[in-house]
């Protein structure tokens, strides 16, 4: 099951990401040769217009196929043939920017939609409430009456009141005050109730002297008029989280610090997704968003076969006004992609070495 959770995941994700790439190529003249679900080997494809559009064996991603993408391309053999104002290296950079970046823009569309949909169904907002989220059975806070939701305002000593603001006063009253009586003042609803407990000694394990969990966070839901604003302030703050994350682990990689970041690979993110889809739909949404901003993030970063890598080629020719040589970009390329493919390997030995440590 946590396979194909995984295979689901990596497939909205990249085809996302080449849709992005396609609709961009289409809007700047490209021709796209073709447009596949899956890898290869093709099972079958219906060319609609000048475009193939294929179904592959491999259930994992997708792709797409501009037309000269690449100088080898454009031999001599076929030179001729060719409508060079339809290729991709033969357009202006700007326009090559747009298509390269349109990979990067769907995955930042995707997790703006999707954090645009979440806040509807209600996020979590902090406030100066310490509020009850579950009552343990056989507790002192069961016995005395307390319920889900109510809101716990103050403690009431003989000699002296605590306003609550937070859930950190709560726990540390509490502890001071175990085995003997205090007084709660709680609202429920519209009303205020006056609560009589005596905090636990010697709470079971796992559990606190009252035996209730509380949290500072209350469920806002915003309405759909308003949602796709909250989203994109969401998408922003972690973009730009992910990001400062990113260059803190590539300065401690430059510098040989040691780094505090675990670093999942396939494995690792097939293990997330398993337990984000345990936790429901929208916990495997949020998942899903925040992998598609890490994508975005990543693929920007200028290293070569990532298209940060390629963008840095499209910005030479732009400001130099020459073509980058070919046989340097396509090794280069080239090396980028082998080292990325050793370094996936290695983060997936490194995830199966967690597995079995476990």
């Amino acid at each position: 099951m946590t396979l194909i959770i995984f295979i689901i995941t990596l497939s909205i994700l990249v085809l996302v990401h080449e849709f992005g790439h396609f609709l961009m190529a289409k809007k700047m003249g490209v021709k796209v040769e073709e447009f596949g679900i899956g890898l290869p080997p093709r099972l079958f494809g219906i060319k609609k217009g000048e475009t193939l559009y294929s179904v592959n064996l491999l259930p994992i991603g997708g792709f797409v196929k501009l037309y000269g993408e690449e100088y080898d391309e454009l031999n001599s053999k076929n030179k001729s043939k060719q409508n060079k104002n339809r290729t991709f290296v033969n357009k202006k950079p700007w326009q090559k920017t747009l298509i390269v970046l349109g990979g990067v823009i769907g995955n930042f569309l995707l997790g703006w939609f999707i954090f645009s949909y979440l806040v509807t169904q209600g996020v979590p907002v902090p406030t100066n409430k310490v509020v009850v989220e579950t009552v343990t059975k056989n507790s002192p806070a069961f016995a005395a009456g307390l319920q889900e939701k109510d809101v716990i305002k103050k403690i009431i000593y003989s000699d002296r009141t605590i306003d609550l603001t937070s859930s950190a006063t709560l726990i540390e009253e509490t502890k001071k005050s175990s085995g003997k009586n205090m007084s709660l003042l709680i609202q429920r609803g519209q009303r205020e109730l006056g609560v009589n407990i005596i905090p636990r000694l010697n709470p079971p394990k796992g559990e606190g002297p009252l035996g209730v969990s509380v949290t500072s966070f209350v469920e806002k839901k915003y309405p759909w008029y308003t949602a796709p604003f909250y989203g994109l302030v969401e998408a922003f703050s972690i973009t730009a989280k992910i990001a400062t994350e990113l260059g803190k682990m590539l300065f401690n990689l430059i510098t040989f610090h040691k780094q505090n970041v675990d670093v999942a690979g396939p494995i690792g993110i097939a293990n997330l997704a398993g337990q984000a889809v345990k936790f429901g739909r929208n916990a495997f949404l949020e998942f899903l968003a925040l992998l598609s901003l890490n994508l975005a993030i990543m693929n920007i970063l200028p290293f070569p076969a990532l298209d940060g890598g390629r963008l840095v080629f499209v910005l030479y020719e732009g400001i130099t006004k020459k073509k980058p040589n070919k046989n340097f970009e396509k090794y280069t390329n080239l090396i980028g992609f082998i080292m990325l493919l050793s370094l996936a390997a290695l983060i997936t030995v490194s995830d199966i070495i967690k597995l079995f440590k476990k």
